[in-house]
């Protein structure tokens, strides 16, 4: 669902969306055996790693978790036609909806309040048209964009348990910015249900359990935003779930002006930062606020993030300055 690069993981799992490194800190290694799997989901490949001890329960337990992932997608896919989020916006409303896509739909609601719109999942026009005249070679028309923008208003959208609608014809949503961080959270309760205790997922955002060995946290490396195999940072995980956003995912000019995050009150994307980093509780959360916080910029976020508990932030700018909030948790790159 979103374009992510792909690099390869030197530790850990086989890939890693958006960052350059995972690894396990310096440590024995325990009795635990390590088991991994992957499967497609988002335009990508997901990876599940799990330790335990019986090779029975932790293959089990990690098909368990990529079905959920599966599940997922197919129910929130801008791109398959059976994907209930395809069909809200082929119609402009649905009926009986899946109770996974009034969670997620709530929550965007209430972290659109929570940020004064600056997440918006009805920012869907501006990407349409963006893309489509990107596939001219060109930017979409002021007009254009104009009449995309007028499209994107996140409180034209009514969500219920029976019925989901969007009150304008040409509007749409997308849940790229929230799918993916959702799909952790359900993947991490299936494994905690097979009774893992260390394990580490990627799904384009990341979520952990444990440590990677005896007593040591599993370590992802955040990318460089303008450096493809460079680290940014270092960054041990302590049980939160962790979500990147980025111009450089995917962009419609060369120099990052215009990418795939939108700023409603514009209808163009946000000019300050390259990139945010966020720990929350859920990946719901991380997923979510690592988009509101590209959109707020570094001022306004910091003063949310000090309000949410157990939030934490790092936000690279597009001159390559770097910022963190105080709890968030660094090594050197």
């Amino acid at each position: 669902m979103r374009r992510r690069t792909l690099l390869s993981a030197s530790l850990g799992l086989g890939s890693l969306a958006g960052w350059a490194y995972v690894g396990g800190l310096h440590g024995a290694t325990s009795v635990l055996s390590s088991f991994s799997d992957s499967g497609a989901a988002f335009g990508t490949t997901v990876t599940i790693q799990v330790l335990h001890h019986d090779p029975v329960v932790a293959q089990s337990a990690i098909a368990d978790a990529l079905a959920q992932v599966r599940q997922v997608d197919a129910l929130m896919s801008l791109h398959q036609e059976s994907s209930q989020v395809y069909q809200l916006n082929l119609h402009g409303q649905l009926d009986a909806p899946d109770p996974h896509l009034v969670q997620v739909l709530r929550y965007a609601q209430q972290l659109a309040s929570q940020t004064v719109g600056a997440f918006d999942i009805t920012v869907q026009p501006l990407w349409l048209a963006f893309s489509e005249a990107h596939e001219r070679g060109e930017l979409p028309t002021p007009e254009l964009q104009t009449k995309a923008k007028a499209l994107v208003d996140w409180r034209r959208l009514s969500v219920n348990e029976h019925h989901i609608r969007l009150a304008t014809p040409g509007m749409g949503i997308t849940l790229n910015g929230l799918a993916q961080g959702y799909a952790v959270d359900l993947a991490m309760a299936a494994l905690r249900a097979r009774g893992i205790t260390h394990a580490l997922l990627d799904t384009g955002e990341f979520g952990s359990l444990g440590s990677k060995t005896a007593g040591q946290a599993w370590v992802l490396g955040i990318k460089n935003p303008r450096q493809t195999d460079a680290l940014a940072a270092r960054v041990p995980l302590d049980g939160r779930q962790l979500a990147t956003s980025g111009d450089y995912e995917m962009f419609f000019t060369p120099d990052f002006v215009h990418h795939h995050i939108f700023d409603s009150a514009t209808g163009d994307s946000p000019t300050a930062l390259a990139s945010t980093t966020v720990l929350a509780p859920t990946g719901l959360m991380a997923d979510g606020l690592s988009t509101a916080f590209m959109v707020m910029g570094a001022d306004k976020t910091l003063a949310l993030a000090a309000q949410l508990p157990h939030v934490d932030a790092l936000l690279i700018y597009k001159n390559g300055t770097r910022q963190t909030t105080p709890g968030f948790p660094t090594l050197s790159a």
